[in-house]
């Protein structure tokens, strides 16, 4: 069975940090594009930061440059995102999403992705 975990999210004061994990199960990530989503109360879903399977091309959205940090680790078919300098408006469900794409470059949008998790909730909040 193939399976997203997240895990890492929580409750933090803004300016702190958080590292979110997405372990899978059931297949090797080596393959895939993966990608980091948010859902916010009340908003749509959407993308955060992505990473490629073979050459490390990544995206950030606008929101997040600078403060947001993805990577992958492919021998513990894990991929983060750390997070930095938290605001309020981080706080949303975290979700980590997989689809098969072997090349340069990512997929990056919410349609494209074949696999989710469950989601990891993030609270930004003093």
């Amino acid at each position: 069975q193939l399976q997203l975990v997240e895990s890492g999210g929580g409750l933090v004061q803004p300016g702190g940090s958080l590292r979110l994990s997405c372990a899978a199960s059931g297949f090797t990530l080596d393959y895939y594009s993966i990608g980091w989503f948010r859902q916010a109360p009340g908003k749509e879903r959407e993308g955060v930061s992505c990473i490629s399977s073979s050459d490390g091309t990544t995206y950030y959205a606008d929101s997040v440059k600078d403060r947001f940090t993805i990577s992958r680790d492919n021998a513990k078919n894990t991929v983060y995102l750390q997070m930095n300098s938290l605001k309020p408006e981080d706080t949303a469900v975290y979700y980590c999403a997989a689809v098969p794409f072997w090349g340069s470059g990512y997929v990056c949008y919410e349609r494209g992705m074949d696999y989710w998790g469950k989601g990891t909730l993030v609270t930004v909040s003093s």
